[in-house]
């Protein structure tokens, strides 16, 4: 410490620290404001580039010391914020000396940072250390009390609006508030790193405050101990005094005082604060001697492949990875390949299982393949029915021979794409194909199915469409063939009720990586780019998890306010991932598939706004789980119309790499959550597999209300494929096969049905519609089993079904009706689909 400081307070240290980018995982932001200065940070080796720190409340700003590393800034400047986007001037030069430097300044805010413009060495910027000096800001404490959570992550059950986020409510500013839903119960929850003694709490309410709620403390954020309970709050400023200990401290409000939702200014957590620094595989290390904050950002690991124009030998590496993985169906490989901004000649991706290739552009139009991204199915005789678990994303294609071939089956996303020519959906030889996805692409030629059965084409614009099988669905989709069900074989909405595309990486001006999050989208058509509305995360905002990290150190960096990027790999995990926090993003990179151990869930979504879950896979494990993802504890009822959550590309397992088993596959009891293609998948086939080798009794159970399903694949479950117990409940395509292996007729008996529908809407809904959905049965180990209905519902008005089959495969078991005892029954054996236009 200088002396020069002593009448001054160092603000800085051990707050969190942002930066523009990091030279490598080893010089994180976190390292110039650690106190040691044997660690540093730097940045990358280009201009402009800035370190901030945020001081968890407005304070008033005397100097600031920066300790130079050989690689300074000959020009830069000292800058302050109170909101972190708009910047204040406190300090400027254009001839910076490195070393050791002192500079006094007159200003405030509760961000701080240095701006570099100009380096004086080839490297990038890199300081030791970072000191912010002045006088703090914040509330008075109670005397002789240690405020402990200011600062500190803070999670909510929702969100007012963008405006109000939990984060504000511990910030130190009575300017700035939390605000929920307007419905109990409500909860706001600050995470103090440590299990700590709490001594009392102070709450600064807004005028919608609570009368009834609880303050309660927890050591893991899932069981809670009431330290004080009232049911006559006043509102104002309450300090409570309060006695007990954990890590997390929350009020629960079960009644408001007013019609509008809970808001406080400001929630403050006195005490004594707990060790958090050591203990856990929890990440980087803050210097100091201790492990401290998990780090964000990092390296992708080994087996994301990055390529830019200039890359030697890419169709070989292509290749490579392909031989490996063509008929890999249950392996444990996972690869994310990237191809930078640019134009790449004579590519031919062969596309195998677990392999994600995506264009690392703003847009798709900023990655030019002059090629193929080719799935067949010679690896399989040409019966495309098994290829599945891969994917294209981002990229703009000019096919060599003018259609590019995308013969898949389930969980084979074509996202965000643009084909300069056509598509062909079907293998080499029109052999078997059967079921797949398109979003937000453009197609300029013609999609020719030709040979696939069922398909689902969502916010897109094509430039034509040749035939189709059994069951075609169009929504959102420009230039789609007009209704026609059933015959042609096509349901086609103008529009898209909701929708929100995929978050997707990309690499910015400055070559960092960035998670883009597309805004939602409300009767949409056509696609969202180039210039699609939405917000940049970057990836120092994401704990980057490696196969082999454990669930403990993953819920930590989500407790801890991160989002989370699973690289391509294997995770196995002993207790549920824990999203908690409103806007989270979970976002997997090549199949990284996650597999709970001892009948745990696999992943947890609390009751909150706009979390967003892409591209993984859930695989079960030997243990019964009682869910693989649950969204909403049971009972959730809070609103989260303006911000929903999202699924997309979230699949599930059970059986097939090996014996698994679960209750139920995906359990909704949030509201307004829309799962944007999945497939929940039962296995038929692979190792593990038989009636009660892999038993799960259902695919998806849908509790909460306003749910919409776009692109629901779903198959083989024991019970109910679905189960619809929410209000005002919409599917846009539904395709089934149910379960092919009970051994007899009494197996799937249900009560006086023969069977248990593939779609079941419970007695209690009064609103629900469903558009283009498909059921088949194949019942391999007793042929002469009768399934009662495809589809079952109550006779009520509000419950409405458009465009409905259901087959029979080669004779092997036979439908009576479509829906309830509506619809021709399945004869014989020539796999014609009986079909129910509308219900009721």
């Amino acid at each position: 410490m200088h002396a020069a400081h002593a009448a001054d307070t160092l603000l800085s240290q051990g707050r969190t620290a942002t930066a523009s980018s990091t030279e490598n995982a080893g010089t994180p932001a976190s390292a110039a404001v650690d106190g040691n200065t044997g660690t540093r940070w730097s940045s990358a080796a280009s201009d402009p580039q800035w370190l901030e720190v945020d001081l968890g409340a407005s304070a008033t700003l005397t100097s600031v010391t920066l300790n130079w590393e050989t690689a300074y800034a000959k020009a830069f400047k000292i800058q302050t914020s109170s909101d972190g986007a708009n910047w204040t001037d406190v300090y400027s030069t254009t001839t910076g000396t490195g070393g050791n430097q002192t500079v006094s300044v007159n200003g405030s805010g509760r961000y701080v940072r240095m701006y570099g413009t100009v380096r004086a060495t080839g490297y990038g910027y890199s300081l030791w250390e970072f000191q912010v000096y002045g006088t703090a800001g914040g509330s008075t404490p109670p005397a002789g009390a240690t405020l402990i959570s200011q600062g500190r992550t803070a999670t909510a059950s929702s969100t007012e609006n963008a405006g109000t986020p939990a984060s504000a409510a511990v910030d130190g500013n009575t300017g700035t508030r939390w605000s929920s839903a307007a419905s109990d119960p409500q909860w706001l929850q600050v995470d103090l790193g440590a299990t700590s003694t709490i001594s009392s709490v102070v709450l600064n309410w807004e005028t919608a405050y609570g009368k009834a709620f609880k303050i309660q403390t927890s050591n893991d954020g899932t069981t809670w101990t009431d330290i004080y309970s009232t049911t006559t709050g006043t509102g104002g400023n309450q300090t409570l005094n309060v006695t007990g200990s954990g890590r997390y401290v929350r009020m629960y409000g079960t009644a408001r005082a007013t019609q509008y939702g809970y808001s406080l200014w400001e929630f403050q957590v006195y005490g004594t604060a707990g060790d958090d620094s050591g203990g856990g595989d929890n990440g980087g290390t803050t210097g100091g001697g201790g492990t401290g904050p998990i780090q964000g950002g990092g390296d992708l690991g080994p087996n994301v492949k990055v390529f830019d124009p200039s890359t030697p030998n890419i169709q070989a590496q292509l290749d490579s990875i392909f031989s490996q993985q063509e008929s890999n169906q249950f392996g444990d490989a996972r690869y994310q390949v990237f191809f930078k901004p640019g134009t790449y000649n004579n590519i031919n991706d062969q596309i195998g299982f677990y392999t994600s290739v995506s264009g690392l552009g703003k847009n798709p139009d900023d990655v030019q393949i002059n090629g193929d991204m080719t799935v067949d199915a010679g690896w399989f005789n040409g019966n495309a029915t098994q290829n599945f678990w891969r994917s294209v994303e981002n990229m703009a294609l000019k096919p060599v021979s003018g259609d590019d071939r995308w013969a898949v089956a389930q969980a084979a996303p074509f996202r965000r794409m643009h084909v300069e020519g056509g598509l062909n959906l079907a293998p080499n030889g029109y052999g078997w194909a059967s079921g797949g996805y398109i979003a937000d692409s453009k197609i300029d030629g013609t999609v020719g199915p030709y040979s696939q059965q069922q398909w689902y084409t969502r916010d897109s614009s094509i430039g034509g469409w040749t035939n189709g099988v059994w069951n075609m669905v169009f929504s959102g989709v420009q230039g789609a063939p007009a209704q026609g069900f059933p015959n042609p074989v096509y349901t086609t909405l103008n529009t898209t009720p909701e929708s929100r595309d995929k978050p997707y990486m990309y690499l910015d001006s400055s070559g960092n990586y960035q998670v883009f999050v597309p805004n939602m989208r409300t009767n949409a058509s056509g696609v969202d780019w180039p210039n699609t509305p939405g917000t940049s995360i970057p990836l120092t905002q994401f704990y980057v998890a490696k196969p082999g990290v454990s669930a403990e150190t993953i819920n930590a960096a989500l407790a801890q306010g991160l989002n989370l990027v699973l690289t391509p790999g294997i995770y196995h995990i002993d207790q549920p991932i824990n999203v908690t926090r409103a806007n989270t993003v979970v976002l997997g990179l090549g199949y990284a598939t996650v597999i709970p151990d001892g009948g745990v869930d696999a992943m947890k979504v609390a009751d909150v706004d706009g979390v967003k879950l892409a591209g993984f896979l859930i695989d079960a494990g030997t243990g019964k789980s009682p869910q693989l993802l649950q969204v909403g504890a049971p009972g959730s009822s809070a609103s989260h119309a303006s911000n929903p959550t999202t699924i997309q590309d979230v699949f599930a397992r059970i059986g097939g790499a090996g014996p698994g088993q679960a209750g139920t596959a995906f359990e909704i009891n949030s509201n307004d959550v829309v799962i944007d293609h999945t497939w929940l998948w039962r296995a038929d086939h692979g190792a593990g597999v038989g009636w009660t080798t892999n038993p799960a009794d259902e695919g998806l159970k849908v509790n909460g209300n306003n749910v919409l399903a776009t692109g629901l694949f779903v198959e083989h479950f024991e019970k109910y494929d679905v189960e619809w117990a929410g209000q005002n409940g919409r599917t846009i395509f539904f395709q089934n096969e149910i379960a092919y292996d009970p051994p007899n007729q009494a197996a799937i008996q249900n009560g006086s049905t023969r069977g248990f529908a593939a779609y079941k809407v419970d007695s209690n809904v009064t609103s629900h519609e469903g558009w283009g959905l498909g059921s088949y049965c194949n019942f391999t180990a007793d042929p002469s089993i009768i399934q009662d209905h495809g589809f079952e519902a109550p006779n009520t008005p509000g419950v409405k079904f458009h465009d409905l089959l259901v087959v029979s495969l080669g004779g092997m078991g036979q439908y009576a009706h479509v829906i309830n005892d509506t619809g021709p029954g399945t004869s014989g054996t020539s796999t014609v689909p009986s079909t129910v236009t509308s219900y009721p």
